[in-house]
């Protein structure tokens, strides 16, 4: 079992920063991957960045250049730096895991959510 805690999330002027960290606790000693995922009103939710299996690192096109992800992993927590942002990313951004994580396909476990919004 993973429980998520995102939390950063507020409110930026366009091309401003935020990071939004997520806290992961696990009750096992499994090694265990994790996403961020976001979701805006009338929206899909989209994959944003993620950490897969083979530790590879994606980005959705649209904040290639952006936005970073990064991991300490003594502390168990899960960072998206986001750069320039600007009013699109506005949205509920969810950080996600799993045990085996592919780019492309579903998480098991879910955070809450957090709100950022951008304005012009």
């Amino acid at each position: 079992q993973v429980n998520l805690v995102e939390s950063g999330g507020g409110s930026a002027q366009a091309g401003g920063s935020l990071r939004l960290p997520c806290v992961a606790s696990v009750d096992t000693d499994s090694s265990y991957c994790m996403a961020w995922f976001r979701q805006a009103p009338g929206q899909e939710r989209e994959g944003v960045a993620g950490i897969v299996s083979d530790g590879s690192i994606h980005y959705a096109d649209s904040v290639k250049g952006r936005f970073s992800i990064s991991e300490e992993n003594a502390e168990n927590t899960l960072y998206l730096q986001m750069n320039n942002l600007q009013p699109e990313d506005t949205a509920v951004y969810y950080c996600a895991a799993d045990f085996w994580c592919v780019w492309g396909l579903e998480y098991n476990y879910w955070g809450q959510g957090t709100q950022v919004t951008v304005s012009s």
